[in-house]
């Protein structure tokens, strides 16, 4: 099994929040765990928005580094719209970046963890856990 933190579970993980959330990260192996280019993203956008971005990059690049990035790409892009295209009809949108994030776990067969499962359920067939319960 190969799982995918959306950018919530990073954020808590990397201020330890959450004793679960923090003993489940560390049973799983660094070759289990794969982020993307859409988590890294909003990861370095609060790096940047704090009072002291530097401290809050190299912060990241020791977090970041034991663990393979996927690329949101064209083919996650295809899901991604197959994916808000059913949202819409059944007026149950997400946000767009909960979409992408979403598309590259459907797109790679990847378990999601996040605590977010409420928006998240909304997605047909995307596996997830809650690590922080």
């Amino acid at each position: 099994m190969t799982y995918l933190p959306d950018t919530n579970a990073c954020i808590t993980l990397l201020r330890r929040r959450n004793a679960n959330l923090m003993a489940r990260w560390q049973a799983a192996k660094a070759s289990e765990v794969v982020l993307c280019s859409v988590v890294v993203y909003e990861l370095r956008h609060g790096a940047e928005r704090s009072p002291n971005p530097t401290r809050e990059h190299v912060k990241l690049d020791v977090f970041l580094a034991p663990f393979r990035s996927l690329p949101f790409d064209d083919s996650c892009a295809r899901t991604c719209a197959e994916i808000r295209h059913k949202l819409e009809l059944s007026g149950m949108v997400i946000g767009p970046h909960d979409l992408q994030i979403a598309a590259v776990a459907l797109r790679h067969g990847l378990i999601l963890v996040t605590h977010n499962t409420r928006e998240f359920e909304r997605i047909l067939g995307l596996k997830m856990e809650d690590w922080e319960t």
